[in-house]
């Protein structure tokens, strides 16, 4: 893989610790100069982002640190300025930063569920603008976004995020299918890995088995030239990977809703994969050509 990232910048949010430090660091053993970015704690000695740039750097890798906050309108504009004042180009950014929360939907106030849809969903959007409208332009690029299985199928106690995370791959989806003409590839990681947002929810026999090593190499894959996919979702850790879809039924006639129609679309296979919205239309109700 090393050879597909000689020449590559790539821009990583959320860089200073956890997932995104270990894309990091395998990225730039490969070759590829890292942007890294992380906001600056006011509790830190030194930021997280300069931690992780200094052990690339140390190990004879090119990175810079960037500090943007990704609520912050312009941490996407500054991201791309950063990489391309210091290296020249931007050939990939991996939207890794986000929050979390513990809270059951009924005991968590509405400003708390607002806070962790800012950060990953908006926040997501503030990173990629300026750097897919740069990547559209100059004919090519790769995107990853950080979902997560929580978004795919919800959990308990997580509402917000698994909100963010599910909206995200709306994002993912729309934006690969817009980058698509471009040679612009757009796709979604939902990593299972013992990070500091998740290992005191974890059983202390699995820390180790999830180690934020098996998912790097599937990232990098992703925004490697080796890769032509766009709009994919995979599914990574513990050294397993897998690929996930929105599915659909065929589709009933319904007069009306009733038990009985219920059976029958029950006993539907969720089988059929549709590329877009438009697509699932033109299939859904027969013999209508949808436009726009």
């Amino acid at each position: 893989m090393s050879g597909h990232f000689e020449d590559k910048v790539i821009a990583i949010t959320g860089a200073g610790k956890g997932l995104g430090r270990g894309y990091a660091l395998h990225l730039a053993t490969l070759g590829a100069s890292v942007v890294v970015n992380n906001r600056r704690h006011s509790s830190e000695e030194q930021s997280s982002a300069d931690l992780t740039v200094e052990e690339i750097v140390g190990g004879g890798g090119r990175a810079v640190a960037e500090y943007s906050s990704v609520e912050s309108n312009d941490a996407g504009s500054n991201l791309l300025e950063c990489a391309l004042d210091n290296y020249g180009r931007i050939d990939a950014v991996i939207a890794n930063a986000g929050i979390s929360e513990h809270k059951s939907f009924r005991k968590q106030s509405l400003d708390e569920f607002r806070q962790v849809i800012e950060i990953n969903l908006i926040g997501t959007a503030n990173v990629l603008h300026p750097a897919f409208s740069h990547m559209y332009e100059s004919g090519g690029g790769s995107i990853v976004v950080s979902t997560s299985a929580a978004g795919l199928f919800g959990e308990h106690g997580l509402s917000a995020y698994s909100s963010s995370k599910a909206a995200l791959l709306g994002l993912t989806h729309a934006l690969s299918q817009e980058g698509a003409s471009r040679g612009v590839r757009v796709n979604a990681i939902a990593p299972y890995a013992a990070t500091q947002m998740t290992e005191d929810h974890l059983p202390e026999q699995l820390r180790s088995t999830l180690g934020v090593g098996h998912v790097s190499p599937v990232v990098a894959w992703l925004v490697s030239d080796a890769c032509a996919a766009t709009g994919e979702i995979l599914i990574s850790g513990a050294g397993m990977t897998a690929r996930a879809r929105m599915m659909t039924s065929t589709g009933v006639p319904t007069p009306e809703m009733s038990e009985p129609v219920w059976q029958r679309l029950e006993a539907q296979a969720l089988d059929k994969e549709h590329d877009s919205a438009v697509r699932h239309f033109q299939a859904f109700v027969p013999n209508v050509v949808a436009e726009g």
